[in-house]
């Protein structure tokens, strides 16, 4: 007879080798259900969605061109669509405070520098140089020059160049700091320019704007300035900027008649190809729903045609030459339409990225023929002279954060607008019955109806004790296969009760033997555990901006259909095929949602009454204004957001339409929280 020593030692060895076993098993199995190239699936059916948009704004394009009626009607159409876009601009402009801070007289040259403060909304104040000829008796014409990425935003040489050379030439320049650029720092906490405005901007989409939103109303009110000044003659306002400052020539003279001559330089081109050259770009540069308005950087340019627009371009740039060509190309037949041929115009050079010196010269050169009536040629003198960062600086400490008490902010008036919205969102909600309800949240996700039912492939299956796992590939038209698991335990009564079980970190986080689904199913529950779209097995590998899902999120949005919405649709066409099952008991549907899964769950459970029971496990985030728009520093948030849906419901609101869901309440901050007591960090990079 064994001793009990033997006994304890034979039973250790026991365990150890089910638990070896059980592991191994766990180690061994392959959930896997799309195959190797899975990740890019996402990003290949997007851009395809993409050119599919651009192939119909190219037909729009044509009947615009075929007449001027016709085309008046698409410049209507365009102007109706990019206020829609762009999202509420302050219904009046408050005082501009305006003040003048010291001034800089360069020896030997006909031209200041005067440092000037203005606020464009109350207590937001913009850090700005105005660069004035001293050799002009009369009124000059003002040229508005917003800057690139630069970090240290007017101070940077190219631009310090161009606003210079303006004023040699006969106009007056108001080069002015974006925000999170030079003087005006948003986020110490991050670094100046694309990725602060990337994190701004995601919470102003949840308001129905972006960071570009705050930038064009800012260049609105610079040109205010120009024509309070008594040297400027505001009839004869321009407007020129390279890279990021292209991108606000652009936008902004879409929406301000009084510019009379823009010159964008290093940014028109076509969406299209900058996307599959080097990806979206940040939070200004597009808008949501942009491509489903078939809009792209010629229409802009053809929205005010026959106002005189010349398109700078680098040859050797990384926003696609071939798409600036067919910018232009669309942008001379609506002016050629409209009678004015010669007011439209693009310059090249064989360089790089950046406001060269050619550049700079055709960009004054244009000014000064449109402004001045002077087509003379421009040369830029070899002799600026450059000033220091300190020495053009408006504020006493060089941030208008530490220099004005209570300075507002972005983020803050962000967090200002949500705040407001609910009495919108109230009046939504008792204003409109469930189902109106729910068609008008579908409206804001982009979602689109289920084009025929889904075909369903069973592509493998895993064996276990008392239940098997079927691994189930589900397909829909002209959308991105569902990869899935399907529980069912081995003994069914009839019909057995159903769980969704959906993990942001993907299928197989919950999946693993004595895992959180397995102690679903040995409760006689089916299960199916899938991926979401860019979760799992389609999780896209190339982040940005502090942002996993930045490039994902950012081109759905832009298409009109963001991932949110996308999400919930897969989660319904699964409830299809699985609710068809002669196994299912329809009546008993839980979905459980669990980390970044949950913000398409609890939609989800508000739009489909099939669903009998939510529950979330530790969510990523569970209120739009508490999460997102209060917390800008927060990292992958984007492919979270619903455009303008704050409007109409922040997510807690969903409840209203499951009340058998609980969501765990999270205390709404007076604040955002911009920083982290760093101190500020400038990115290195100029653009």
């Amino acid at each position: 007879m064994p001793t009990c020593r033997q006994r304890c030692v034979r039973f250790t060895v026991a365990v150890v080798a089910l638990f070896v076993g059980l592991v191994s098993a766990a180690f061994a199995e392959d959930y896997s259900v799309l195959g190797k190239d899975a990740h890019g699936l996402l990003w290949k059916a997007l851009t395809a969605e993409l050119a599919a948009l651009d192939a119909q704004r190219d037909r729009a394009h044509a009947d615009a061109v075929a007449s001027p009626a016709a085309l008046a009607a698409r410049q209507a159409q365009v102007r109706r669509d990019l206020l829609s876009m762009v999202g509420h601009l302050p219904k009046e402009k408050t005082p501009l405070n305006a003040r003048v801070t010291g001034a800089i007289t360069v020896p030997g040259e006909n031209y200041k520098i005067e440092k000037v403060i203005f606020e464009s909304r109350p207590g937001f104040h913009v850090t700005a140089n105005l660069y004035l000829p001293t050799d002009v008796q009369k009124r000059v014409p003002g040229v508005l020059v917003p800057c690139g990425h630069s970090a240290n935003g007017k101070a940077a040489e190219a631009y310090q160049k161009a606003s210079i050379l303006l004023a040699k030439n006969g106009m007056a320049a108001l080069i002015f700091d974006p925000v999170s650029q030079g003087e005006r720092l948003q986020m110490f906490d991050s670094p100046a320019g694309t990725t602060a405005h990337t994190l701004m901007g995601t919470g102003a989409r949840t308001l129905g704007m972006t960071t570009g939103s705050y930038e064009i109303w800012d260049a609105m009110r610079g040109i205010d300035y120009l024509i309070s000044r008594p040297e400027v003659d505001g009839e004869q306002i321009g407007m020129t900027g390279n890279s990021g400052g292209g991108t606000q020539t652009l936008w902004t003279t879409a929406f301000d008649p009084r510019i009379r001559a823009a010159a964008p330089s290093c940014y028109v081109s076509e969406f299209n190809r900058v996307v599959n050259a080097i990806g979206p770009q940040d939070c200004e540069q597009h808008y949501p729903n942009q491509g489903k308005y078939l809009i792209d950087h010629a229409d802009l340019i053809v929205l005010r045609a026959p106002t005189p627009i010349r398109i700078l371009a680098a040859n050797k740039d990384f926003f696609p030459i071939a798409g600036v060509q067919q910018a232009y190309a669309d942008a001379k037949q609506a002016y050629a339409v409209a009678g004015a041929a010669s007011s439209v115009d693009l310059f090249t050079y064989d360089d790089p990225h950046g406001w060269s010196q050619p550049r700079r010269e055709a960009a004054v050169q244009w000014m000064k023929t449109w402004l001045l009536g002077d087509s003379t040629p421009v040369v830029e003198p070899a002799t600026l002279q450059v000033q220091t960062d300190t020495a053009l600086q408006c504020t006493p400490t060089g941030q208008v954060r530490s220099s004005f008490p209570g300075e507002t902010t972005v983020a803050k008036l962000n967090l200002e607008y949500a705040l407001q919205t609910k009495p919108l969102r109230d009046a939504f909600w008792s204003k409109n019955n469930p189902d109106a309800c729910r068609a008008a949240i579908r409206r804001l996700l982009g979602m689109v109806p289920l084009k025929g039912s889904p075909d369903v492939a069973q592509v493998g299956m895993i064996d276990r004790p008392d239940y098997r796992i079927e691994k189930l590939r589900i397909t829909r038209p002209n959308e991105i296969p569902i990869p899935g698991l399907l529980f069912l335990p081995n003994k069914i009564d009839g019909k057995a009760p159903l769980t969704v079980y959906i993990d942001g970190a993907g299928k197989a986080s919950g999946a693993k033997v004595g895992g959180p689904v397995e102690k679903i199913v040995r409760r006689g529950r089916i299960v199916f555990s899938f991926d979401l779209c860019g979760f799992g097995e389609t999780r896209d590998r190339k982040g940005k901006y502090r942002n996993k899902e930045f490039r994902t999120s950012m081109l759905a949005m832009y298409n009109g259909r963001p991932l949110v919405g996308r999400r919930v649709e897969e989660v319904l066409a699964s409830l299809d095929m699985l609710l068809a099952r002669p196994d299912v008991d329809a009546s008993n549907v839980h979905v459980i949602g669990v980390g970044d899964a949950v913000t398409a769950v609890m939609h989800a459970g508000a739009l489909d009454t099939r669903i009998t029971r939510v529950k979330i496990v530790r969510p990523c985030l569970t209120s739009w204004i508490h999460d997102v728009v209060a917390q800008p520093h927060r990292k992958n948030t984007l492919g979270h957001v619903a455009p303008g849906a704050l409007e109409k419901y922040d997510l807690p609101d969903l409840q209203r339409l499951m009340p058998n869901a609980v969501f765990p309440e999270r205390p709404i901050r007076g604040q955002p929280v911009e920083d982290r007591k760093r101190k500020p960090r400038n990115s290195s990079k100029k653009r």
